[in-house]
């Protein structure tokens, strides 16, 4: 299929990238009439990568495993995924500690270092999930960014030129949602947007919230200069919906200009919730 020619704010020709942005399937706890309508809806659209930013499974359990595997293999490639924090096991103690991700490796993939590249378009996964976060109260979900994966980013991006869009994946967000406290937020994550800033990244995708929203990082993370979308994906077919729909988001990239459509479940298909278009003038991602 050709990709319609664009041209970005200077007049240079670009072209038109989509990602199929979804997230927190959470196999064991889906309804199955969202996940056939979603199947159909992508194959359907056919966009240019399929991101999946975690928690394929509930409980991290192989017949789990099974079942988000067989709905992956339904998708259109190319795909990158992550896994999230529900991927590893929490009651099997064992499992959890000495082999956290080994069903992962089994069924979905056994690449924790996945990258995406194009032309024009570089998208690289990080795994923020671990076994080992853990207080006095108990198990902590939220993830974490070590300095060997901050040195990945380097390693992929710094020799990209700006003609490349540069997208990274994890599963736990960058910022919280609009109006709440601050919660769930990757640990490490200043240390990372440094980084990020350093190479030029463009744009975050991630999930974990089961709550669909974007913003610019720096409105929670004052230290960092450079403007960087940060995306976040509700839950694309989970009965755990904390409040919204099931969605996904269907991103448009085009030179300087980044369309997500929230794509949601209104009972029998998906449908435009939402649109939101940002614009990059100055070096600034702003809302049009």
């Amino acid at each position: 299929m050709a990709v319609p020619a664009m041209h970005d704010r200077d007049g240079h020709a670009t072209s038109m990238r989509t990602i199929a942005h979804i997230s927190d399937l959470h196999f064991d706890a889906i309804d199955p009439h969202v996940v056939e309508a979603l199947v159909t809806e992508l194959r359907e659209r056919a966009p240019s990568l399929i991101v999946v930013s975690g928690d394929f499974t509930q409980r991290a359990r192989s017949k789990q495993y099974r079942h988000a595997a067989e709905f992956l293999s339904r998708l259109p490639e190319p795909r990158l995924v992550v896994p999230g924090n529900h991927d590893i096991p929490l009651f099997d103690v064992v499992r959890r500690f000495f082999f956290p991700l080994q069903r992962y490796k089994q069924f979905i993939t056994r690449d924790l270092r996945p990258l995406y590249q194009d032309p024009e378009l570089m998208v690289m996964g990080i795994n923020t999930a671990r076994p080992f976060t853990f207080s006095l109260k108990g198990f902590w979900k939220d993830g974490k960014l070590s300095e060997e994966q901050l040195l990945d980013i380097e390693l992929r991006a710094a020799k990209l030129g700006p003609e490349v869009f540069k997208v990274v994946v994890t599963h736990h967000p960058f910022i919280p949602p609009p109006r709440e406290r601050l919660h769930g937020i990757v640990r490490g994550a200043a240390r990372a947007l440094e980084e990020m800033e350093a190479h030029n990244i463009d744009m975050l995708l991630a999930g974990h919230l089961h709550m669909g929203y974007s913003g610019d990082v720096r409105t929670h993370h004052e230290a960092v200069k450079r403007s960087i979308l940060s995306v976040q994906a509700g839950t694309a077919t989970s009965t755990r919906r904390r409040g919204e729909p099931n969605a996904y988001n269907f991103i448009t990239i085009a030179g300087d200009s980044v369309t997500i459509q929230v794509r949601a479940w209104n009972a029998s298909a998906f449908a435009d919730a939402e649109i939101t278009r940002f614009v990059r003038t100055e070096g600034q991602w702003r809302r049009t």
